[in-house]
């Protein structure tokens, strides 16, 4: 890795204020011969709204007992239905309206584009057979016993499972090798890390231990389901068995390909970076992070370390204290406004990481959290995501409330850790700030890894071990779910933890210099809350006016241009 040379690079680049086209990828310059602006069509942006509105019902296929269909004619059906609304973009008379409605008009194309790559790129149903195993994982975790009510639907959908399995088998016609390899690890081993999962002090062994504990449940509480989950058990076990032996012959790529992965934040993350430029970025953050660590660490050297707690009380008492320095921080330092409807107690709002007794001990994310809770409370909690999340279904704008980008909702849970230890939150805390940075090494690390990955440069297995080798407490269950996360979901997820939260430190300084000293932190803070979790290059032009990030998103390439002269790595 050319880390110093790219370092340099990184400061010259992000000093001039946006990342300049050194090389332009061929999307960007076939793109700004075909649009030099917005549409200038005949139809209002009621007429938007009122599209977008019925697109936004129709993206989500619907489930009979729980099942989606994705055989091949409903699949051709779905793009020619998408075909039909993205026709009718140019139709709208956008370069009359103001830059809000641009912005929304913005949005939309670009969650009809992201539909477009879901469609025709990513193609799960046919490529990961981790997406039918994580679809029956959420239906293992159902609590016993069922009323009335819940028991029919449950069992309806316990007894789709065998025929669900039989057609997976038909529709992933195009596994990826890693996404085989990752879904046999779940289908037989517990993850150790448990997004979602209901706590066992001996996690189950995969899908198919989660099955062994609905049906230990259900012989105790509910034993009329034992059947359907026995047919549904056998159905599982063949599915593993087929794939295991498949397995030889799933050998294309994961990622999407360079070409396609630049398209995708072009069109869809609305980014104002391609993807060397992410790259370097991540390099020159890896490089930052770690260099606040060690000299941090030797500040430091004198101090106690930090302990893990004793008891589930310990860390319980932690979480209250934590939780009310914040609340209070937030208030006396006038960073954000609370609204009467966040409740005022951490056990209403939630937390992001129970007290959990593991064989082996604390995961990644336990080893920072239970030492000191307060770097994943402001991620994840207060003000981070359940505080976003709470805020954000306030929104009422018809369009900016139904959309929820990860450079906006991540950058900002990320953008918080940073923010806090500058303003001051760990000053009495030094130990802490050691732990600000380490999530910083492994967010940075995250970025390199997740375009690498799906450039086809790093298989799963070379992304864990690069991140392992950056980044303090990392171990192999928190790697492998977190490159199964960023290699599995729409390309870009990863990197926009760091990416997001430059994005937003941007914003702020163009806020900054633009108000001068009637600037409001408070006010920048409410208003990402109140707006909408738009791209934060839409936000940007929104607040500010600045263009010239809106300017290079008008230029638009149709996803079909891209794969009839390119292709891509996921083909």
């Amino acid at each position: 890795m050319r880390m110093a040379s790219l370092a340099a690079m990184a400061v010259l680049l992000a000093a001039s204020g946006s990342i300049a086209q050194a090389a332009d990828a061929p999307i960007a310059a076939t793109a700004s011969s075909q649009l030099a602006g917005p549409p200038d069509g005949p139809r209002a942006y009621q007429d938007l709204v009122a599209m977008f509105a019925e697109f936004n019902e129709w993206k989500t296929p619907k489930a009979v007992d729980g099942i989606v269909d994705y055989s091949p004619q409903t699949v051709a059906k779905r793009r020619a239905e998408l075909a039909a609304y993205q026709a009718q973009l140019p139709d709208f008379a956008v370069a009359r309206w103001d830059r809000h409605q641009q912005v929304d008009y913005l949005a939309v194309r670009a969650q009809m584009d992201l539909q477009d790559f879901t469609l025709n790129i990513t193609k799960p149903w046919a490529r990961d057979p981790g997406m039918y195993v994580d679809e029956l994982q959420r239906l293992a975790y159902t609590e016993l016993p069922l009323d009335n009510s819940k028991l029919a639907p449950f069992q309806a959908r316990l007894r789709t499972i065998p025929a669900y399995l039989a057609q997976a088998r038909i529709n992933l016609d195009s596994v990826a090798a890693d996404y085989a390899d990752l879904a046999i690890h779940s289908l037989s081993n517990g993850d150790g890390v448990g997004h979602g999962m209901p706590y066992r002090s001996v996690e189950p062994a995969g899908l198919i231990g989660w099955f062994a504990d609905l049906r230990s449940r259900a012989e105790q509480q509910q034993p009329e389901l034992l059947p359907d989950i026995d047919a549904a058990q056998q159905a599982i076990a063949g599915f593993r068995d087929w794939l295991v032996g498949a397995r030889p012959q799933m050998t294309s790529a994961a990622g999407v390909g360079k070409p396609a992965y630049d398209w995708f934040l072009h069109h869809v993350r609305l980014m104002p970076y391609n993807s060397d430029e992410i790259v370097t970025l991540g390099e020159r953050e890896l490089e930052r992070h770690w260099a606040n660590y060690a000299t941090e660490r030797h500040r430091n050297r004198n101090l106690p370390e930090l302990e893990l707690p004793k008891s589930a009380e310990q860390y319980e008492a932690q979480l209250a204290g934590t939780d009310a320095k914040i609340r209070k921080w937030l208030k006396d330092e006038e960073i954000i406004t609370i609204p009467d409807y966040i409740p005022e107690s951490y056990q209403e709002v939630g937390f992001n990481a129970p007290w959990v007794v593991r064989p082996d001990g604390p995961m990644f994310w336990e080893q920072v959290q239970f030492r000191d809770v307060s770097p994943d409370h402001l991620h994840a909690t207060f003000p981070g995501h359940r505080f976003d999340g709470m805020t954000g279904r306030r929104v009422t704008h018809p369009i900016r409330k139904l959309i929820n980008d990860s450079g906006r909702t991540e950058g900002w849970g990320f953008y918080l850790e940073e923010s806090a230890l500058q303003l001051g939150l760990f000053d009495d805390r030094p130990r802490t700030r050691e732990l600000i940075y380490i999530f910083g090494l492994f967010r940075a690390a995250r970025t390199i890894g997740d375009v690498k990955m799906q450039r086809n440069e790093m298989s799963v297995e070379q992304a864990m071990t690069f991140w392992k080798e950056w980044t303090p407490y990392l171990d192999d269950n928190v790697a492998r779910v977190d490159a199964g996360i960023y290699i599995r979901r729409p390309p870009g997820y990863g990197m926009t933890y760091t990416i997001g939260s430059i994005q937003l430190q941007k914003l702020l300084v163009d806020r900054r210099r633009q108000l001068g000293d009637t600037f409001s932190i408070k006010d920048y803070h409410d208003y990402l809350m109140n707006t909408g979790r738009l791209p934060v290059s839409l936000l940007r032009y929104d607040l500010t006016g600045h263009d010239d990030e809106i300017h290079k998103l008008w230029a638009h390439v149709p996803l079909a241009s891209l794969t009839a002269n390119a292709g891509t790595g996921a083909d």
